[in-house]
């Protein structure tokens, strides 16, 4: 079961530190929230439409190590509420973020849509499992033509996520969103060409209007 949010980041060291800035009463409120433990409907359709995430892991030696993932849009799977799930594809065999869950499972993602300037964040747990054993998972998480570099399943067992404050988020847009925004221009600029071959087509046969 997914826990609040707050009740996992906020770290006594972390309250201290909200104590002493003036920011501890408020954040208090959002520690004892009970709602928003579990995705819903709103985090799941957020989670398929996202081609790319990052996931932070910690080493044995202490150290951070943040990945970027990226994919075909929806390759991370909301599989239930808490569960999230992708295949992990063959790329450069360092094996870094899958090493250091070995020892250490937890795990934080950040998801980005850049372009509606909308943050999710999530701790999770990893796990790895075979793809030979799921098979009725594996179809679900590797897209055809991917069944030959991919090497495992990695589950997200979900324990707490929140959404983040869009302030400092700076609009990016990929190739398909551009073209999305200007499909309507282009089309009116066909119009305009249209309509100006008609006048012009009407100017050199006389035609009056």
């Amino acid at each position: 079961m997914a826990r609040n949010y707050a009740s996992v980041a906020f770290t006594e060291e972390v309250k201290a530190l909200q104590e002493r800035y003036g920011s501890r009463q408020a954040y208090a409120h959002m520690e004892q929230r009970t709602s928003k433990t579990q995705l819903s409907d709103s985090e799941s359709g957020f989670i398929g439409g996202r081609d790319s995430f990052y996931i932070a892991s910690i080493g044995e030696n202490g150290f951070p190590y943040i990945q970027h993932r990226g994919g075909r849009k929806g390759f991370l799977h909301v599989i239930d509420p808490v569960t999230l799930a992708f295949a992990d594809l063959r790329g450069n065999k360092q094996y870094i973020s899958i090493g250091n869950t070995v020892t250490h499972p937890k795990v934080s993602l950040i998801l980005m849509d850049y372009a509606h300037k909308a943050r999710l964040k999530i701790y999770a747990e990893l796990e790895t499992v075979d793809i030979t054993d799921h098979p009725d998972l594996a179809a679900l998480v590797i897209s055809e033509g991917d069944e030959k570099i991919a090497e495992r399943i990695v589950l997200l067992h979900v324990i707490a996520f929140d959404w983040n404050c869009p302030k400092y988020i700076t609009p990016r847009y990929t190739i398909e969103e551009i073209n999305e925004m200007l499909t309507p221009l282009q089309e009116h600029i066909r119009n305009l060409e249209s309509e100006l071959i008609r006048l012009k087509e009407n100017q050199k046969h006389g035609a009056v209007e």
